[in-house]
């Protein structure tokens, strides 16, 4: 990936922002520890981890949603509230997983088939 974040997330499908601080977590290190020093997520942040086709919940605080993309940023699955302590099954065809407010994927209506777009966030 060439650009780190912050990104807005757009769920181009349904027209609706499911996130405006996701960060990227691309390196062994980062898609490790993920969002396990995390007490909470605030409402509109999020961790994009690639590549990924599972991801667990082992040692979070909080639960999350999840959301798997194929190559196209298309939703492939989701999970709601994803409760800590929790593996999900591997997600054939996913490159990688979208990880949100417990919530936000409801919200927004957001389903599997939907297109997203990653955008830089604008440094203001």
């Amino acid at each position: 990936m060439e650009e780190t974040g912050p990104f807005v997330v757009h769920n181009r499908t349904r027209g609706a922002t499911l996130a405006a601080n996701v960060r990227l977590a691309d390196t062994p290190r980062s898609r490790r520890v993920g969002l396990l020093k995390n007490m909470t997520l605030d409402p509109g942040e999020g961790l994009w981890i690639f590549p990924t086709q599972a991801i667990h919940t082992f040692g979070m605080r909080f639960p999350i949603d999840v959301a798997f993309l194929d190559r196209g940023l298309r939703v492939k699955r989701v999970y709601h509230r994803l409760a800590p302590f929790r593996l999900t099954t591997l997600v054939w065809g996913a490159r990688s997983a979208l990880e949100l407010t417990s919530g936000s994927l409801a919200s927004t209506g957001t389903t599997v088939g939907d297109e997203l777009q990653f955008s830089l966030r604008s440094s203001e």
